[in-house]
């Protein structure tokens, strides 16, 4: 029974597994052909889960299924029926049931017979039963895919190119819109073209690397290999030492992809072009250079301008640049019309290259002096001397590496750096001056400040906690915020000794803020002494001083504000001039100002006494009105008092919402007339 089991299970692994395809035994839809390291397999498959089939190659077992090849990329199947077949004489066949031969290999010419097998590079090889010659391989027909053994190649005396073509979607085999290639020129450089366009290029090859890919400097080690001979021919392979499986692929969006497979995943090793970048051909125009960066970012060479401005304006740079200066060269002139060679570094070569035989830098350079059609040079490790006769096109600057660029111009450009260098060398000089200038500056008001500092906390140190008992030292910052920096809105009035404002403090107390003017004459002494003196003054009617402001010449008091007007409403409020004070006060003392409720409570002479000393200070003259320290003394002593002049009498109307006073003076002239005898 187990022997049965057994050979049933062959003869089913016969039935699904096949070693070659033979004449006799084609390839059917369900079967699989597999290459003998059990790397890769071939067989039909459907990209899209719909009836259409594809005979392709991928790599076998693993998930999801990555095809490397496909025979019939323009023509599916979709008969259950269909199958590969090869002739006697080695050409294989797709047969559909419905439609007959889809697809063919084309002719060959086996006389002994042969087979189809998949070989361990993963190629389809048809081979002579008899030499074991390889008359057909899947490797000369690329799809979107390159693999360790195949290779890229031209070959100018038979026409045979060799490129791989991208699919036309993810689900679509058939050829879509990329091609990738190498170009017989020398050296060569690979190109993917969009259509008949050119959409990406590595830069010319330096023998191990392309000089377009930041990626592979002169350390790099090399993963591609190009050899060109003298024949007309060139190849270019690829081969990951340490990965088994990789493969290059050219993706439906046109980008290059290099996979390698580590046992689990796949890894993207590298990728170009990238979208919206310096990658793209041609993206600044000719002698455009782009600076590598996303997205890109285009100037002209030194020398040129933009063709058009207004498309530049627009991000559309593909007109390029034109050139500033025309050139006056005639080969081997040394006069004031010689052109010059201006470097340019970290460049990816322009397109359009030509090689010269020179020894070094030096011949290259002469080389491309004593030719007026050499726009540029460059001398290449690994390449030589590469020169340009033709415009500029899809040079790139990357921010390492690259190579140097050495770029024809008229004298006149670099003579005009010249004046440039001598203007930014003045523009410098004044600079630096100026920079002087102002860090003097700088130094002398942070000296300045720092002495407001120092006299702020002098004038602090000078008041004695007992004299001024709860007096607070502010910020002037504070205080323009509570006025709103001392706003015209805010002004309560104007004496002879500063300002007032009217101000509210962050904790929403409203304030009267006095702003002594400098030109006031009133000193450290009198502002300390008017501190102390309204400290001390204590009543109901009276405003209390909160604190005070010094910085550099400013100094401020800060009262209370008083919201139902100040004490001069309330003992003149019955009365509209100062004339009637004074006359009252000559009758009787001035005790008939008080207001009968609360005349029983005050003593005669010390309101006579408040009046009179409330005479002397609206005297008409400042010299006749006593300083702080005089009223402390009167308010506080019964020291004897000076009579008091007739003031000058003033009528008060009042602004309820500023309080501002509207004066005006009323005065009694006498005229003498002087008669002769």
């Amino acid at each position: 029974m187990t022997r049965f089991v057994c050979l049933l299970l062959f003869v089913m692994l016969l039935s699904f597994t096949y070693a070659a395809i033979t004449p006799t035994s084609p390839l059917s839809i369900g079967q699989t052909l597999s290459s003998s390291d059990g790397v890769y397999q071939l067989g039909f498959f459907s990209p899209n889960n719909t009836q259409n089939q594809y005979v392709g190659i991928w790599f076998k077992g693993i998930i999801p299924r990555v095809v490397v090849w496909v025979a019939n990329r323009e023509k599916p199947v979709t008969d259950s029926t269909a199958n590969l077949a090869i002739t006697s004489k080695g050409s294989l066949l797709l047969f559909s049931g419905k439609d007959g031969i889809v697809w063919s290999s084309g002719e060959t010419f086996a006389s002994n017979g042969s087979h189809a097998e998949l070989s361990d590079s993963g190629s389809l090889i048809v081979v002579d039963k008899v030499s074991g010659r390889i008359l057909w391989q899947s490797f000369d027909h690329l799809g979107d895919t390159l693999l360790h053994s195949s290779f890229l190649m031209y070959n100018l005396v038979t026409g045979e190119k060799r490129v791989v073509t991208s699919w036309k979607s993810y689900t679509d085999p058939s050829p879509g819109d990329f091609v990738g290639e190498i170009t017989p020129q020398v050296p060569s450089q690979g190109f993917i073209m969009r259509g008949s366009r050119p959409y990406w290029r590595s830069g010319p090859w330096a023998k191990t690397r392309f000089t377009g890919v930041p990626l592979m400097d002169e350390s790099y080690t090399s993963t591609f290999s190009l050899h060109q001979d003298v024949n007309g021919s060139g190849y270019l392979s690829f081969f990951q030492r340490k990965y088994k499986i990789s493969r290059i692929i050219l993706t439906p969006e046109g980008s290059m992809k290099i996979f390698r497979y580590n046992g689990t995943n796949w890894e993207l090793y590298y990728e170009a072009p990238l979208a919206n970048s310096c990658h793209i051909y041609g993206v600044c125009g000719p002698f455009g250079l782009c600076v590598s960066s996303v997205p890109p970012k285009c100037k002209c060479f030194k020398g040129f301008v933009p063709k058009s401005i207004e498309e530049w304006k627009r991000g559309n740079w593909t007109s390029g640049c034109v050139r500033r200066t025309e050139l006056l060269c005639q080969g081997n002139s040394t006069g004031e019309d010689v052109n010059v060679f201006h470097p340019v570094a970290n460049i990816k070569p322009p397109d359009s290259y030509e090689f010269a035989n020179s020894l070094n830098a030096e011949e290259c350079y002469q080389s491309c002096f004593h030719n007026c059609s050499c726009l540029a040079f460059s001398f290449i490790s690994g390449i030589g001397c590469l020169v340009w006769n033709h415009d500029l096109m899809d040079a790139v600057q990357f921010s390492a590496g690259g190579e140097l660029l050495s770029i024809r111009l008229a004298r006149s450009e670099l003579d005009g750096n010249k004046l440039k260098k001598t203007i930014v060398a003045s523009t410098v000089s004044l600079t630096l001056f100026v920079i002087l200038g102002l860090a003097s500056f700088g130094f002398w008001r942070c000296r300045l400040e720092d002495n407001a500092h120092i006299l702020k906390d002098a004038w602090r140190n000078e008041f004695k906690p007992q004299d001024v008992p709860g007096l607070d030292f502010l910020e002037m910052n504070a205080i323009q915020t509570a006025t709103s920096n001392f706003s015209l809105s805010n002004k309560l009035g104007q004496g002879g000794f500063g300002s007032v404002y009217k101000g509210k403090l962050q904790d929403g107390k409203e304030i009267a803020v006095k702003r002594l003017s400098s030109s006031s004459g009133q000193g450290k002494e009198e502002f300390m002494n008017e501190i102390v003196l309204i400290s001390k003054l204590q009543h109901r009617n009276l405003v209390r001083i909160l604190g005070c402001c010094i910085e550099g010449e400013e100094r401020l008091l800060i009262y209370e504000f008083m919201l139902n007007k100040s004490l001069d409403t309330f003992i003149f409020g019955r009365f509209e001039t100062k004339q009637q004070a004074w006359e009252t006060w000559g009758e009787n003392g001035g005790t008939d100002l008080l207001d009968q409720g609360v005349a029983y409570s005050c003593r005669p002479l010390e309101v006579e006494r408040c009046v009179h000393i409330g005479l002397l200070c609206v005297q008409h003259q400042p010299a006749d009105r006593p300083n702080t320290l005089e009223l402390l003394s009167m308010l506080t002593t019964t020291s004897d008092l000076p009579s008091p002049k007739q003031p000058t009498f003033v009528a008060q109307t009042r602004n309820k919402e500023f309080m501002a006073m509207d004066l005006t003076t009323f005065s009694k002239m006498t005229d003498s007339v002087i008669l002769g005898r």
